[in-house]
């Protein structure tokens, strides 16, 4: 049997294992099989489900950015393509079928993304994030809009970046994204491969003023000299776009609630 072609690592504290395992489950029910890293405290029940996943258990380094390269890191030759899958979130069926192949369709592209479901705490769908085949060429300056969570890299060029910058708390996808783009195409497939769940303990959610502050930093660093002086001009618009849409998911959020 082929060994996997696909590594996810799967970072997470062990704070939430019923979504961790239907994290889990989403990985190990693709089509396409996937290696699984997870890199969480070193305890006895995060041994037994990474056990019973079949995944490799890694102990948690102390950052989420530390224990993605770790995990990330872990990748063999025969793992063409990589991503980390938050312990909260989900892929969706048919997911790597669909990236893995519009990677092996386009040698040049680096990434393959799709659109994203935002879910609550019960699943229950929220908005679906369609990016687009555009989404990429407005990322230096507009909205991110490549859902990290089913997207795949391909394991050159995530080591020829260098992984995530451990410096980010909260842009380090976008920050990856942004350097990927120097070295080849970031392609749509046009279909849902993912979910993220919104809710008050995700990193997106938490601290919406120093996720928009990174992210600025980080496309100011993509920027050319002259470019750079004039993001002035489109950083106050996308700040309120992203705020607008943040609290329009909220509050469909908030109307699952009641």
């Amino acid at each position: 049997m082929p060994l996997p072609r696909v590594l996810i690592a799967v970072p997470t504290l062990g704070t939430r294992p019923e979504y961790l395992e239907k994290c889990l489950t989403s990985i190990t029910t693709q089509d396409v099989p996937a290696d699984i890293m997870i890199v969480s405290p070193d305890r006895p029940d995060m041994r037994e489900i990474a056990a019973r996943f079949n995944a490799t258990h890694l102990t948690d380094p102390g950052s989420q950015t530390k224990a993605v390269n770790l995990g990330v890191g872990a990748a063999q030759p025969h793992h063409e393509f990589v991503n980390w899958l938050g312990d909260d979130d989900l892929l969706e069926p048919g997911s790597l079928t669909a990236v893995t192949a519009a990677l092996d369709l386009n040698p040049k592209a680096v990434v393959a993304y799709g659109a994203c479901r935002y879910i609550d705490e019960n699943d229950a769908e929220l908005w679906i994030s369609k990016a687009g085949p555009w989404a990429d060429r407005i990322l230096k300056w507009g909205p991110d809009l490549i859902p990290q969570p089913g997207m795949l890299v391909r394991t050159t060029a995530w080591h020829q970046v260098g992984g995530l910058d451990e410096s980010f708390r909260f842009a380090f996808d976008l920050d990856l994204l942004l350097k990927l783009q120097k070295l080849g195409q970031l392609i749509d497939v046009g279909q849902v491969v993912s979910s993220f769940r919104w809710h008050a303990d995700s990193l997106t959610v938490g601290d919406r003023s120093e996720n928009l502050r990174e992210s600025e930093i980080a496309k100011r660093r993509a920027l050319g000299p002259a470019a750079r002086k004039f993001a002035w001009l489109w950083e106050p618009p996308v700040r309120l776009a992203t705020r607008l849409a943040a609290r329009e998911v909220a509050r469909r959020a908030q109307r699952g609630e009641e």
